[in-house]
């Protein structure tokens, strides 16, 4: 972890302690609570909770968690054993002030600024949630989809183009994320 500050909460809870690889930036403000797992390089922004009480949540390598977002999962529950955890792949967008709870994000997803993603509900790789959406329990976006909406639905086929853009935001977040540390270790 990347300059651990008396202003990041880490919080061992059920016996299950965070596992942060060190060249994660985790910002300012975060909390990462329970059996929460955070890949190489992956970024968690200004204000985040990360909560992992009752499953678990895993964050892959490169993936950039933005400001104020809030991650959750659910524990086992009648019909579903397993619970709902909250999987996120690598090379992942994920907007400000999102709201993930007990879904899937597949590698190269991407989610727009406040948009929800609920149990069950799966974004599969190079597709992407529109900013404000609200993607209800159990829907999937198949691979180079665009949702949007509130319930959100598909509007249309991404282009090579938009997939490239999503490409280069990861990488731009891995740069900025470097910067920032340096930044704050400097403070």
């Amino acid at each position: 972890m990347t300059n651990p500050r008396a202003d990041v909460s880490i919080i061992t809870l059920n016996g299950k302690s965070p596992q942060i690889h060190d060249s994660a930036f985790i910002a300012p403000g975060c909390r990462i609570i329970g059996d929460v797992t955070i890949g190489a390089e992956a970024s968690i922004w200004y204000n985040c909770v990360i909560r992992a009480e009752v499953n678990r949540v895993v964050i892959g390598a490169r993936t950039n968690i933005q400001d104020g977002s809030i991650i959750h999962c659910d524990g086992p529950m009648s019909g579903v054993e397993d619970g709902f955890p909250t999987i996120i792949g690598d090379d992942v967008l994920v907007g400000h002030n999102v709201m993930l709870h007990g879904c899937i994000l597949h590698d190269r997803a991407f989610v727009g600024l406040s948009a929800t993603v609920m149990n069950g509900a799966v974004i599969e790789g190079d597709a992407m949630l529109a900013a404000g959406a609200m993607l209800t329990q159990g829907k999937r976006i198949e691979a180079r989809q665009l949702w949007a909406g509130s319930p959100a639905r598909f509007v249309r086929e991404l282009d090579d183009a938009a997939i490239m853009g999503m490409r280069v935001g990861v990488a731009h977040y891995v740069r900025n994320a470097k910067a920032h540390a340096a930044a704050i270790s400097e403070a």
